[in-house]
């Protein structure tokens, strides 16, 4: 690529002549007995191309060693008489022996190969022999790598083939949620010539990738059983990547499964697995109830999980945007289907509650004003919502609106909207709580005469505050500040 000329002089140990090799690189080639005395071993002379001087300088040549052919274990030498340095390390740590190495050594490894300044997480070093042989010594960070959520999604394991660095990053040698790593994987079987189009079709990468993925989601595995507090910062820092192998990954998924950790509604600071959970499951309960939103704090204050914490249902916070994939893609754990409070068709009355008689009952609106109520709002909202109903789920709210069964997560569609994925907003339920004061006291005026005008403007108040609970925007707040005005002037609401 730099010359054009290559001419190659060697002899043979024991022979008494030499032979010379040339070409031109252009296809063809010459080759015979050299007519100049040849010294024993080989010599490359590179005649180089005009403008390719950059190759004649030290540093130049330094830093190509240093990068492709660091620990072949022979030195690779630069200068003449005394002034001879040697150019790379001439050791491959990888191929030594773990209980050769230092947990130092291993650190100033990391250092060097992923060019980092914390410390390694976790090491993971290893050889795989049978019908393929490989060598791996990865490691996880400490912290997460700026380039962690890059568009493209890159791993940075260096690939070697027989201690010749080959390419970093090669695509099909990792999955990319396990893109966090860093480290090498040395290849005996792999060709030296190999190209990086040919890499990313070639069934023996496959075959390392399946390799390196078993046996780094078993020591992470073993690791989260070992020490969950360490386990702990490892999943504040890459779980939302761990997550994406759920929708992305299915020969792995089970093995994904237990590397989950949640925050869930039963509060404390702790994670929990999904055997956890299911482990707590109460009588009568069928599913996985789970919550998405954008943090823990308003996820555990948001009114749709008020019934699940007064019967003791524990209820996982998901915060991470991946949440809304990968939920959907596995749809269920272990017989148990995934379920979000936020949707309607869930029946908290089957499920046995902790302690029934701890718990005082609440005075609930008659059942005939009540529907009478639903009757009058459903008329004065329109299409505004889905549909108007009595509420199993709320204790302390007035109001909450759900997505019904078949709709979109009202989350989901947020995130959507913010990306202008989809533009439209999708009509939703509008769930009245009947142990609540106010709704309690709308009810019994609901049957009176001129109540559908004197409570249309509650009924609009109500439907912009769960709006408002659920982070979107009211729709016109010219006419909620009026409305407002009037019911607090009309004094419905002290």
């Amino acid at each position: 690529m730099v010359a054009e000329r290559v001419e190659v002089l060697s002899r043979k140990a024991g022979e008494s002549h030499g032979w010379h090799w040339n070409s031109d690189g252009r296809g063809e080639f010459t080759v015979g007995e050299a007519e100049a005395e040849v010294p024993r071993g080989t010599r490359v002379i590179l005649h180089l191309r005009e403008g390719e001087d950059e190759f004649l300088e030290e540093f130049r040549l330094a830093a190509i060693v240093r990068k492709y052919s660091d620990h072949i274990a022979l030195p690779i030498r630069f200068g003449t008489g005394e002034e001879v340095k040697t150019l790379n390390r001439a050791s491959a740590l990888w191929t030594r022996a773990r209980s050769e190495i230092t947990e130092e050594q291993y650190k100033e490894f990391y250092h060097h190969v992923g060019h980092a300044f914390d410390e390694p997480w976790l090491t993971i070093h290893w050889r795989a022999e049978g019908k393929i042989e490989y060598t791996s010594l990865l490691f996880v960070p400490e912290t997460k790598p700026f380039d962690l959520f890059d568009p493209k999604r890159a791993h940075r394991v260096k690939l070697y083939v027989r201690r010749v660095f080959i390419t970093e990053g090669v695509e099909g040698l990792l999955p990319p949620y396990l893109r966090f790593l860093r480290g090498v994987v040395d290849s005996e079987d792999l060709p030296l010539n190999v190209s990086r189009e040919m890499l990313q079709n070639n069934p023996m990468v496959a075959r390392i990738k399946s390799g390196l993925t078993r046996r780094v989601l078993s020591e992470l595995a073993r690791k989260a059983e070992e020490d969950s507090a360490a386990y702990a910062t490892f999943w504040t820092n890459f779980g939302a990547v761990i997550k994406e192998g759920l929708y992305e990954d299915f020969e792995h998924r089970d093995s994904l499964f237990k590397l989950l950790r949640f925050h869930s509604s039963r509060g404390g600071e702790g994670l929990v697995s999904l055997d956890d959970y299911l482990g707590r499951l109460k009588e009568g309960q069928e599913e996985i109830f789970v919550i998405q939103g954008d943090d823990r704090d308003s996820l555990l204050a948001s009114p749709q999980i008020e019934g699940f914490k007064a019967r003791g249902v524990e209820v996982l916070l998901l915060t991470d945007p991946v949440d809304e994939f990968w939920v959907s893609a596995v749809g269920a754990y272990k017989d148990k289907k995934f379920k979000s409070v936020t949707r309607g068709g869930i029946d908290l009355g089957k499920i046995k509650a902790d302690d029934p008689a701890g718990t005082p009952e609440r005075p609930q609106a008659a059942e005939g004003e009540l529907a009478t109520l639903i009757a009058l709002f459903k008329t004065t909202l329109g299409e505004q919502v889905k549909d108007v109903r009595s509420s199993q789920r709320l204790t302390d709210s007035a109001v909450c609106l759900i997505a019904d069964e078949g709709d979109m997560d009202m989350h989901l569609e947020r995130i959507l909207r913010q990306h202008k994925q989809v533009t439209a907003t999708a009509t939703r339920i509008l769930e009245l709580n009947p142990g609540h004061p106010l709704i309690r006291r709308l009810a019994g005026d609901a049957g009176q005469p001129g109540a559908a005008d004197r409570l249309a403007d509650v009924a609009w108040l109500l439907l912009d505050q769960a709006r408002i609970v659920e982070g979107e925007q009211v729709p016109d707040p010219v006419a909620f500040a009026r409305r407002f005005g009037s019911v607090l002037e009309k004094g419905l609401i002290g």
